[in-house]
């Protein structure tokens, strides 16, 4: 059994994070700014209110924890696109302060700076939706700032192009830095196996200190 934190765990990946975690049986405590949206709370859950941003959410959450899963979304709703790189900044400090005992970090990342081809990123396609380009281009800042951290162990979860919710089908491909695409051509994924793979990175470490990505 892992100890697993989950910030953002009332959102849609988020939750089915959580959702996948209780069902393999690991102790989880799921984070959120309005807890009232977590309804089913079985056995093995705790449920906190609050936000990464604040330090005494954080030291609390952190403390025995196996792995901490960043699962914020939204930003194309709030406009607030820096919210990713400061998340990963005040979990990564925090964790630096704990030494030893820090959990890993996983971060549910984005798929625009993916790349179809060297130097072609995901959002650099005229098709992209211009709506969430920014949040996009928030996600890629993100991962440069994760890919200077030596000294904390953390995983960077990219999707496939498109994720929406759909059936755990419990089985997908993985890749590093090109999405991973179907015998069509589709680069896709159902939020329930994007949760699958986040919690066997878990469960089995495959990818430190790297991104994947994850498709049918």
């Amino acid at each position: 059994m892992t100890t697993i934190a989950v910030f953002g765990a009332a959102g849609n990946i988020g939750s089915r994070i959580v959702a996948e975690a209780l069902r393999r049986g690991h102790q989880v405590t799921a984070v959120a700014g309005d807890p009232s949206r977590i309804t089913d709370r079985p056995a093995g859950l705790r449920v906190l209110q609050g936000r990464v941003f604040d330090p005494d959410v954080v030291a609390d959450v952190l403390k025995g924890q196996d792995a901490v899963v960043l699962a914020l979304g939204g930003a194309h709703v709030t406009g607030d696109t820096d919210t990713y790189r400061r998340a990963g900044r005040t979990l990564v400090e925090a964790l630096r302060g704990l030494g030893d005992a820090a959990p890993r970090l996983l971060v549910v990342g984005g798929a625009g700076s993916l790349e179809r081809a060297p130097g072609v990123r995901v959002i650099d396609d005229p098709d992209f939706p211009a709506a969430y380009r920014p949040e996009a281009e928030a996600q890629g800042y993100a991962l440069d700032f994760y890919r200077t951290v030596t000294d904390v162990a953390w995983t960077y979860l990219s999707p496939a192009e498109v994720i929406a919710p759909g059936d755990r089908t419990g089985t997908y491909r993985t890749g590093t830095e090109r999405p991973v695409a179907d015998a069509e051509g589709d680069s896709r994924i159902s939020m329930e196996d994007y949760a699958v793979a986040m919690i066997d990175e878990i469960e089995n470490p495959r990818f430190p200190g790297r991104r994947f990505t994850v498709g049918y």
